[in-house]
């Protein structure tokens, strides 16, 4: 089970590459769309730039998928990896396209299809398959990065020796993609009922739906695998794909115009009617009044229920972190402050953040985001035509805003929670060393607690989070590692470790590596 869910966590920190990319898209396109707000980039040469531009990242999601896990995943993030995994994209798509496997069937348009038949050809899926499908993108970053871990060292008889290691890489990958294409070509239907089913099922229970994902997203933001649901509904797995058709405002409100039945429509098909306005963005919207505005009143009560003499280093520790929420959407740092402290907290943060986005689903409250729930994606958005009353997203955060400090500062004191600043005497000296602590101290203590650089047997970092793989998890020393300051610790399997230092996560990286560099070597 721990190797799993250390797997599970590898693949978690080598999808953050691919959802990297995305505020490069949420920033040209709201570019795009402030500078031509009605005519979407058909009245202003600039502006169709921008939102072109835009979309190029959003209508090849899934290459961009497929290349940054494989390069995510391979041992030493070598360039083969990226190379073989794009090789393996085409492949797989060519192979099981929609116009491949409509000639292996003997269809000549699918298009063309009517009746029954065009409904057995979109049950199928198959129209699904193209450059925007990040679950295929998934699939085959793992298939190459396996087939490079596995096979880069590999030495070939002395006249194939030009194509030994590295090179050999991309070959293999190349072969082992057809087989990949003649499994997905007897699975992907059984596979997108299944995922189809799940999504409709979420989508037909309206608000109630949207709120069951938010809970879910957060309870499952400790583990890392919250990108396993967001990438059904965030992005083009099975149809969604509720950041891109919001995105691509403009296109989508196309579509919608020229929808004659469900199957073409790329929002809800109501009474002969496609509607997208107030319903493309029902799986963001209800995330900004959390990120802007509910968890900076979280933090406000941790703060005043702080010991007097901690208020100092605890007002420095939630000040950051509700800025870094408001502004860019990043919650971790807030969230894992009392995630593992305070537990019912986080239970009551979760359900409040279901509540958000049921709220907004019902009154089709829609904004969206490249990145995060933040106000900079949210001034993004707020001109695209897909945007639907944002500012009631804003008076529903001042009510959050209020509503999570009622309740933090309530529950802290009847149950005497133990948040930043009213831990026992001997856990505040430490805090307070931490505090004032340089990064290569901190760096020091992270390596110390680990069992020292010698029992370090792989190290990488994600958006905020240090991932660890210990080769005895028997030497490691949390307090130890608390002692730096880190905003939590997460030990998702026997031998792996997470230690969560915030945005700031790559410098601390670049330390504990430059410290350990000359002790062991880190893969």
């Amino acid at each position: 089970m721990g190797t799993v869910m250390q797997s599970l966590q590898r693949l978690g920190k080598a999808l953050m590459g691919a959802v990297a990319v995305m505020p490069v898209a949420a920033l040209l396109m709201g570019i795009g769309y402030w500078i031509d707000p009605k005519g979407w980039g058909s009245d202003n040469v600039l502006a169709a730039v921008f939102i072109q531009s835009g979309s190029a990242v959003l209508h090849n999601l899934g290459w961009i998928f497929a290349i940054a896990i494989a390069f995510g995943l391979a041992k030493d993030s070598n360039g083969a990896s990226a190379l073989s995994a794009f090789v393996g994209f085409a492949t797989v798509t060519a192979l099981i396209g929609p116009k491949a496997v409509a000639s292996y069937k003997g269809i000549e348009d699918p298009k063309a299809l009517t009746g029954d038949e065009a409904l057995h050809w979109a049950s199928q899926g198959w129209d699904a398959i193209g450059g925007k499908n990040v679950l295929f993108g998934i699939l085959v970053g793992i298939l190459a990065a396996w087939v490079y871990n596995r096979f880069h060292n590999v030495k070939l008889p002395d006249f194939l020796a030009f194509f030994s290691g590295r090179r050999l890489v991309p070959i293999l990958t190349s072969l082992f993609s057809i087989v990949l294409s003649g499994i997905l070509y007897v699975l992907w239907p059984l596979i997108y009922t299944a995922l189809f089913n799940f999504g409709t099922a979420i989508q037909g229970m309206g608000p109630l739906g949207a709120g069951l994902y938010g809970f879910i997203n957060r309870l499952l933001i400790p583990t890392g695998l919250h990108h396993a649901v967001n990438s059904i509904f965030w992005f083009d797995v099975i149809g969604i794909n509720d950041i891109g058709k919001f995105l691509d405002g403009g296109k989508t409100i196309a579509a919608a115009q020229a929808a004659t039945d469900a199957a073409s429509c790329p929002g809800n098909w109501v009474n002969n009617t496609c509607e997208v306005v107030g319903v493309i963005g029902q799986y963001q919207g209800g995330f900004f009044p959390i990120m802007m505005f509910g968890l900076p009143g979280g933090a406000l009560a941790i703060y005043l229920r702080s010991k007097p003499e901690r208020r100092k280093a605890v007002g420095s520790l939630m000040l950051a972190g509700a800025l870094a929420a408001f502004f860019t959407g990043v919650t971790e740092p807030l969230e894992f402050s009392f995630m593992f402290l305070a537990p019912a907290l986080y239970l009551v943060h979760a359900l409040l953040t279901g509540l958000s986005l049921a709220i907004a689903t019902f009154f089709h409250w829609t904004a969206g985001f490249g990145f995060s729930a933040g106000f900079i994606d949210m001034l993004l958005s707020a001109q695209n035509p897909l945007s639907n009353k944002w500012w009631m997203l804003l008076v529903l955060g001042a009510i959050y805003f209020a509503l999570y400090f009622a309740i933090f500062y309530v529950l802290i004191g009847a149950l005497n929670l133990k948040t930043p600043g009213r831990e026992d005497d001997e856990e505040i000296a430490a805090a307070e060393e931490a505090g004032d602590m340089e990064t290569s101290k901190a760096a020091s203590h992270i390596i110390t607690g680990l069992g020292g650089a010698e029992n370090i047997d792989a190290l990488d970092y994600c958006a905020t989070r240090l991932r660890v793989t210990v080769k005895d998890d028997d030497l490691i020393d949390e307090s130890t590692i608390k002692n730096a300051g880190v905003a939590g610790i997460i030990r998702p399997g026997a031998r792996s470790i997470q230690v969560i230092i915030g945005p700031q996560v790559q410098f601390m990286y670049d330390e504990v590596s430059r410290q350990v560099s000359g002790s062991t070597a880190i893969r």
